[in-house]
Formats: structure tokens, sequence, C-alpha cells
């Protein structure tokens, strides 16, 4: 046997197991860590997520784990330092944006210790309130919080959430204060608001519809440019309309695995991905909640990189310019 033919024989050897584990992933289940409480709007597309994938992958159960705390490091922490065998992935929002900027010392990198494969959606969010509180609209909101300037919780699902950093954004926006109330994730937030312990939050349309719908709290306005096509809210302004001008903030959710990850797996991972996006089962139930479902080059690993690198950029300077650290 001459050199090169040893060689070949020797890189055979290697690239057999990884061949022959890519063709048999999945051979058992896979866990979706959720870096949020459960019951929140990370949490409820995890799990729409999580039933759209089973059937590309050949019927494997993704089973989700919610591994709340700091603002969503701790659940991706979990991952990161998680076995690079495709079974363990991460669903996260944009806080893999801000935790950058958030957390002095990340046990992380967020563009290092992750493999992207791909933006799952963007959604809007909601500024909704207590069933009892006096204001029916956004005019008289703003009203009421100029008559209790310093008495008025706004609750989030902690430091660094959506909800925090939509919740920040509001108040530099009306030029006020407000206590926040951090929680471990939106469904326990969302409990004390319907149950009248705090009084406002600001959250994706993904956890505050079915509420909405159900006249569990009241709504002042959506984040997104224009008014939304989901039929509990198409009603609702936008908070633009409302008068707070150029305030828009969208959501997005992207699926992640642990950096080495193996090619191939990420591949089957990344295709089984795709055929979620474009399952109509899928797409109806986020519809419902009024976010839609990502179809553009974010859907793609290097595209979905790239986005969130744009977004880290956007977001650290504000949140450093504003002081705040989740630790």
């Amino acid at each position: 046997m001459t050199r090169f033919q040893k060689a070949l024989a020797i890189v055979a050897a290697v690239l057999a197991p990884l061949h022959a584990s890519a063709q048999s992933f999945p051979s058992h289940p896979i866990t979706l860590v959720v870096p949020f409480a459960p019951g929140g709007p990370t949490d409820r597309v995890a799990r729409d997520l999580a039933e759209s994938l089973r059937k590309p992958l050949g019927g494997a159960t993704v089973v989700v784990d919610n591994a709340a705390g700091a603002g969503g490091a701790v659940g991706a922490a979990k991952v990161a330092h998680a076995a690079a065998d495709g079974y363990t992935l991460l669903l996260h929002h944009i806080g893999m944006a801000t935790m950058p900027g958030l957390v002095r010392k990340l046990p992380f990198s967020v563009e290092k210790d992750f493999a992207y494969l791909g933006i799952v959606n963007d959604v809007p969010m909601t500024l909704i309130g207590r069933p009892t509180l006096p204001a029916s609209n956004f005019k008289e909101l703003v009203a009421w919080i100029g008559q209790n300037k310093g008495h008025i919780n706004l609750g989030n699902a902690g430091v660094g959430s959506a909800s925090h950093l939509c919740g920040m954004l509001l108040q530099q926006a009306l030029g006020t204060e407000m206590t926040a109330v951090p929680y471990k994730g939106t469904g326990p937030a969302m409990t004390d608001l319907m149950g009248g312990q705090i009084d406002l939050m600001c959250d994706q349309t993904t956890s505050t519809t079915a509420h909405i719908e159900a006249k569990k709290v009241k709504v002042f306005g959506v984040t997104s440019p224009t008014r939304l096509a989901t039929p509990a809210l198409r009603e609702v302004p936008t908070l633009q309309e409302a008068g707070l001008k150029n305030f828009q903030v969208s959501i997005f959710h992207g699926l992640y695995a642990p950096k080495g990850t193996p090619p191939a797996v990420l591949d089957r991972l990344h295709t089984a991905l795709e055929a979620a996006l474009r399952d109509p089962d899928f797409i109806q139930r986020e519809q419902a909640l009024g976010a839609v479902v990502a179809q553009d080059g974010r859907t793609q690993p290097e595209g979905h990189r790239q986005f969130v690198a744009a977004e880290i950029a956007r977001w650290t300077p504000l949140i450093k310019g504003a002081g705040v650290y989740a630790d």
C-alpha cells in the first residue's frame, strides 16, 4: 500500500463514524432548550416548532426543556456547554443580540460558541395593562401615567428579556420612569398582571394575544410599523399611530446548536428547520399569535449569523448608554 493509499485509508477511517452518525441521526430524543419559564412567548414558539420538526426528523421526539434565569443566559450557557452532537438545541430570541451588552461576564460567546441554524420568526410586541387599569386607550394611559408618577409597576420577563428592552424604550419615549419588576419569564409576569399585582407590561404577541382576546388584560398598542392582521389585534392601533414616533420593536427567534456539532448533523437539522418553516400548520399557528414565520435569507445559517451580528452592533451601544446590566 502506497503512502497516498494509507493516507486515504486513515481519512476514511476517521470520516466513517461521522458519516454513520449523521445517517442515523437522530436515534434518540432531541432536547430543545428554552431559556425562559414555561408559558412565555418563546416557550410557545418552541412547542409549536418542536411539533413541526418531528416529521422532517423522521418522527423523532423533540422535548422542550425550560432553563430560565439571567435574562436567558442560563439556558444559553447550558447549550453552549452541551455535547456537540445535535441532541441539545437552543431556541432563543433577541436576547442573543443583547446579552453581549447586558452581561459583563457571559460564560460563553454568542458569536463563537454556537452553530447557527436559522431564524424562525419575527414577533411584534404589545403594550398591555392589568384589567382594572382606569385607562381604555393609549391617550388615557399617558394621562394616567402622568398622574401616577413614582407609583407604576412595569413587569418584565427578566433583565435583558424582550419585555425588559421594550419597557426600557417605552419609558425613554414617554420621558418617565416606572418601577421595573423582573420575573423569571413572561408566564409568571402575565399571571401577576392579570391579577393586578403589576400595572403594565410590554411583551410579544405570541404571549399576549390569547389574553387580549379573552379580555384578561387591556391592550394599548402594538409595536409594529402597521396594524396586524391577526383577528384579535387588527383593531389595535400601533404605538406610532398613538403618538410615539419611530417606536418599533420586533423580536426574532433563532435556532442554535453547540459549536463543533458535526456538519452533516447540522445539515440534517437545518433541512428539518426549513421544512418546519414551510409547514402550513406551523405558519397558521404563528400567524394566529401575530408572529411572522421567517422566509428570507436569515433562515440560512450564514444569513442568521450575519443578522445577529448586526443586531448586536445595534443594541450594545443603546444598552451600555443606558447603564443597564444583568449581573
